[in-house]
């Protein structure tokens, strides 16, 4: 019998204005009620006077010393007192608006109550009177409900159901996963997390719960993968193996390990029938670019073009000295197409473009203007992708027949958000940098020793240095009490104009002003950049050596290790001062961590634990799904075992075995897809 299709109204006592009110915590049917589980427990076990905490709550046991007595007070408001006698102490309990509770309690006889203790008044505010329901030293589920159901009656109900339908819960998961992992089955799962008889089967229970919950989360992404493999056919690249070798030999520099790693997972989808939709992730200075450049020559040699879209002209001018740089002894035609080309500029690039006579195509969202048509393109890579909207990425995609996809991030993504909010993505990740290159030195000071931070810079200006200054606000605020670019920047230009010369950049700046300060710096006429943090992704300024970061504790760890990695590009030894004074543990916290490591991937997990993920991407665009039992960050292990298990479970037509029969049929019921394992 499926569950899902007997409704609750099935239960006795359940009527139409109950069914309503059950209703209103989203549950329709019996296999909701079964799997509505609690949000929190309390032990349910005898406690000592002597190790109560104050307004902890306990359950005492005594012996009944007078009658109760009920007291009216307020509208509508009742009061019952009674006195116990617990190791010799006579202790007051007090229920509110529980009047029918007289009854329990008779002079004489011993009674349990459970409830929060007031050290003070040495008196417990009972909840309970604990009786044969409740045995000492289990344990009582409390779950989520709302005005329009008490806990009592939910779980009278989920009782109800349980004694009834038990039998009738079939397992998910299939067998060979619960013996590897030493889970329950569904029918014991259920009864560990709203009836368990102690701590052990309760553990159990909730990490049996978890993991079919993370599991079948990863079936469904898994799922959506596999329908979109199939509706989208993706091009087949034949690429020349021997001319992609020999040009990796070429190089003037071996690719680590994590580069080469990554290398061969997006060739193998290049040349596999399959529609490639991978994210590349590496931290400030992993080496990413040249990842893509051997890639996008890859898509060349299978007769494709290649296109990668910047989001910023700056940056794209970059892609495309770089690349142009690395291509130019093979003869690779390379473009550049940009928004502030003129028309005839533009056109005559378009042109190339259209006629295939450019194989490997850089720009901005210029790209996907409607005058831009590619001749055959192959391969597409997006850098900085969460700086395009989706459906700017969507439109360069459409410009050919279902090229490959390789988005690339300088952003660490935290392995949770990598396995849920880029779910749909396979992902790569370079996890090391480049051999040689140094370490950047971080250093925290409060603000009243900010003359150490110039003396620095003065040292390091004299040796030919750039210095990047970074405020969080633009003007002065009378709310915020924080530093800002103009103060900073007139600062600077006391101390240090005209020897050096300063630069002044924030957003507020019209696009062609912020390109032009950028431009500057990058090309040695501006020798201190003040900026917001406009320049946290991207820019290339290998003489740039020093960044100073003013009230650093209003960022976040992520923020900030992007800002530090402006700096460290080229051969001199890098710094980064964070002036802050933190306010709390919180903030002191994050800048020990920032100064202990250098390893973005580290503290993209130490921030994702430290604010959320709802303030790491922003609570609407989080991508984390709405988990009940399991915490994608605390339970991260778990996370990754399910992941691996569902993506076992999609290979090589796994779905198709009989063991997966259950799990399937209800895959295809929640998802209405699974019709390609048919």
């Amino acid at each position: 019998m499926d569950l899902r299709t007997v409704p609750v109204s099935a239960l006795s006592g359940v009527g139409a204005k109950r069914f309503e009110a059950i209703r209103s915590l989203g549950i329709e049917n019996i296999y909701d009620l079964l799997f509505y589980f609690p949000f929190r427990y309390e032990d349910i076990e005898v406690k000592s006077l002597d190790d109560a905490i104050d307004q902890e709550k306990i359950l005492l046991k005594g012996i009944v010393a007078s009658d109760p007595v009920v007291a009216r007070f307020g509208y509508k408001k009742n009061r019952l007192n009674v006195r116990i006698i617990v190791e010799n102490e006579s202790v007051m309990v007090t229920f509110f608006n529980q009047p029918w509770l007289k009854d329990k309690f008779v002079t004489g006889d011993e009674v349990a109550v459970y409830g929060k203790w007031n050290q003070n008044r040495r008196a417990i505010t009972g909840m309970k009177v604990i009786g044969d329901e409740h045995a000492e030293g289990s344990i009582d589920s409390v779950y989520s409900v709302n005005k329009n159901i008490h806990q009592k009656t939910l779980i009278s109900l989920i009782k109800s159901a349980y004694e009834e339908y038990s039998d009738q819960i079939e397992t998910i998961i299939p067998e060979h996963i619960l013996e590897k992992y030493h889970l329950m089955n569904d029918k014991e799962m259920v009864q560990g997390m709203h009836f368990p008889k102690n701590d052990e089967q309760n553990e159990l229970a909730r990490r049996t719960a978890k993991f079919r919950e993370f599991f079948l989360f990863e079936c469904g992404i898994q799922n959506m993968k596999s329908k979109d493999q199939i509706n989208q056919v993706g091009l087949l690249e034949n690429y020349d193996k021997k001319y992609i070798d020999d040009f990796i030999d070429s190089l003037p520099f071996d690719l680590t390990t994590a580069q080469a790693r990554v290398t061969q997972e997006i060739l193998d989808d290049m040349e596999s029938s399959y529609h490639m939709n991978r994210l590349l992730q590496g931290d400030v200075g992993s080496g990413k670019t040249i990842v893509a450049v051997i890639a996008m020559l890859a898509s060349v040699t299978s007769g494709y073009q290649a296109a990668i879209m910047a989001p910023t002209e700056i940056l794209a001018q970059q892609h495309f000295n770089k690349i142009g740089k690395l291509l130019a002894p093979l003869k690779i035609r390379i473009s550049i197409l940009t928004g502030s080309q003129t028309k005839k500029e533009h056109d005559a690039i378009a042109d190339n473009i259209k006629t295939g006579k450019t194989n490997v195509i850089v720009g901005t969202h210029a790209l996907i203007q409607d005058s831009v048509e590619f001749k055959d393109l192959g391969l597409i890579v997006i850098d900085e992708q969460h700086r395009f909207g989706v459906n700017q990425r969507k439109s360069l995609r459409e410009k050919g027949n279902n090229p490959d996809v390789l988005a690339m991030t300088a952003t660490p993504i935290p392995r949770t958000l990598a396995i849920t909010a880029y779910g749909d993505m396979d992902v790569s990740r370079i996890d090391e940098l480049p051999a040689g290159r140094k370490k950047i030195e971080t250093y925290w000071i409060r603000s009243q020793k900010i003359e150490q931070m110039y003396r620095f810079v003065t040292k390091e200006l004299a040796d030919s240095a750039q210095v990047y200054v970074v405020t969080p606000l633009i003007s002065e605020s009378e709310k915020i009490d924080l530093k800002n670019a103009e103060l900073i920047y007139d600062k600077f230009s006391e101390l240090f104009a005209p020897k050096y010369r300063i630069g002044l950049l924030h957003g507020q700046m019209p696009n062609d002003q912020k390109e032009d300060v950028m431009s500057q710096f990058s090309h040695q006429k501006i020798d201190v950049l003040v900026s917001t943090t406009v320049i946290e992704v991207g820019v290339d300024v290998p003489n740039a050596s020093v960044m100073v970061i003013y009230d650093a504790n209003r960022f976040g760890l992520s923020q900030l290790h992007q800002l530090r990695g402006r700096v460290g590009r080229g051969e001199k030894q890098s710094y980064c001062i964070l002036i802050a004074d933190p306010k709390n543990e919180t903030a002191l916290e994050r800048m020990k961590i920032l100064t202990s490591t250098n390893d973005g991937f580290v503290l993209a997990e130490e921030d994702l634990k430290m604010r959320g993920a709802g303030d790491v991407l922003g609570s609407r665009q989080s991508g984390l799904p709405d988990f009940k039992v399991g915490d994608p960050i605390a339970d991260i292990n778990i996370l990754e075992t399910a992941q691996i298990e569902a993506e076992a479970i999609f290979k090589d037509d796994a779905m198709a075995k009989s063991e997966n029969k259950v799990l399937k049929s209800f895959l295809n019921d929640e998802f209405e897809q699974l019709n390609n394992f048919d």
